[in-house]
């Protein structure tokens, strides 16, 4: 038990496998078994839903990104880098390249780039000392700690300002449009409101909402009679309609169209890159608030014995996070599923920035309270050894927050 938790803490310090790279060998029963479940899950999923699985794959390409972020900067630096992994537990499949070992582990739930002597807990050899992260200047330890996070922010950015200016940004137009038929036997139908109607004003109101819409038709009484201005096909006409009671409540009036001013409009490169970049900053403040709510221990209880969890705050995980994107992608198609991804990719780029160990925050938080205690020349180390009690606390949060959302995703599917 002692070597295992001496394992844990190791890996917890050194932010990746400690495995020696020379007698570690690839296992084949465990490199086949892997391969065929999970070609099988992809191929399952594939069938099920194209979009859930394009999802899939944009968050795999994500995370190999938020690595390869890490392992640039790192070689750029002049660190060692022994491991470039996907996934986590048992070896997949690993060659060997220089002095890097590349390879496939069995749980696809993340990645992880091996730099020697991340801290005073991460032994290397004394040869390898001056290439260690911990001997490296203040910038270039934060350069590279944040380097996956700023990878996510350049992807969320990259796919907001593309969808942007291809298929364009979902936002208010000013154009109130008619969607579908109107309601039958309703003002609307007498007077030949048909889908694709803007309408312009009621009386002499000007209407560019759906909400300006409701509050101009429900401060008249039903037997009222109004003037509905009509753009169609770039003719503008009028049409005198008499209100009627609303069926849900025959105190209110009721016109009887269904309307949103709401539709993707294609920007140019320079509105694309201004509400891109903002977008990013709004989903980076929202994502602040989202993390708390997401590692909340109360929270998570509270979702996994509630009758109906709820989805605005209940824990989810790949699983769910498909689901959702695989009804997204019926709904509005390959846009809907990157605006998904690019919204995704902020959120984990600031989980991944928390202050605390195994996360890069932690490793980031130390690099700067060791910047902060070196004075005079003189070399401040920390000893991560006091901080390993708190990291397997959010290490064991991580897992029942992994669990919980499994748990979640099977029995309340939030697809």
């Amino acid at each position: 038990m002692s070597s295992i938790y001496s394992k844990f803490r190791n890996e917890i310090a050194a932010g990746g496998s400690v495995d020696d790279q020379d007698v570690v060998k690839n296992n084949a029963a465990t490199t086949w078994s892997t391969v065929v479940i999970v070609v099988g899950l992809l191929a399952w999923l594939g069938v099920k839903n194209p979009w859930s699985l394009l999802f899939v794959v944009g968050l795999i390409v994500s995370v190999f990104l938020h690595e390869l972020g890490h392992f640039v900067s790192a070689r750029r630096s002049g660190m060692k880098v022994t491991q470039f992994y996907m996934g986590f537990g048992p070896r997949v499949w690993s060659t060997k390249r220089g002095e890097v070992e590349f390879g496939v582990r069995a749980l696809p739930i993340g990645a992880f780039v091996r730099i020697v002597g991340m801290n005073n807990l991460d032994e290397c050899d004394p040869a390898d000392e001056p290439r260690a992260y911990r001997q490296q200047s203040y910038p270039k330890r934060i350069f590279v700690i944040t380097a996956g996070s700023v990878m996510h922010m350049i992807i969320a950015a990259t796919l907001f300002i593309g969808v942007y200016a291809t298929a364009g940004r979902f936002g208010d137009t000013k154009e109130l449009l008619i969607y579908g038929a109107p309601a039958t036997g309703s003002p609307a139908e007498e007077i030949g409101l048909q889908d694709g109607d803007q309408i312009l004003a009621i009386n002499a109101t000007k209407i560019a909402s759906r909400s300006e819409l409701i509050e101009t038709i429900v401060a008249f009484k039903p037997g009222d009679t109004v003037q509905v201005e009509i753009q169609r096909e770039g003719e503008v006409f009028s049409r005198s309609a008499k209100l009627i009671s609303n069926p849900a409540n025959p105190q209110i009036a009721f016109l009887g169209v269904s309307t949103d001013s709401y539709k993707y409009v294609r920007q140019n490169i320079f509105g694309a890159v201004g509400y891109g970049l903002a977008d990013v900053v709004t989903a980076a403040r929202a994502s602040v608030t989202g993390v708390f709510v997401v590692i909340n221990p109360a929270n998570i209880l509270s979702n996994v014995v509630a009758d109906e969890p709820d989805p605005l705050t209940r824990p989810t995980t790949v699983v769910g996070a498909s689901q959702v994107g695989g009804e997204i992608g019926r709904s509005e198609g390959l846009k809907g599923i990157l605006i998904m991804l690019a919204s995704v990719n902020v959120f984990v780029g600031v989980f991944n920035m928390l202050p605390l160990l195994p996360f890069d925050g932690g490793h980031a938080a130390i690099a700067t309270y060791e910047r902060f205690r070196s004075r005079r020349g003189r070399v401040y180390r920390a000893d991560v050894g006091k901080m390993v009690p708190v990291a397997t606390t959010v290490v064991a949060l991580l897992v029942m927050l992994l669990f919980a959302g499994l748990y979640l995703d099977v029995t309340s599917p939030l697809g």
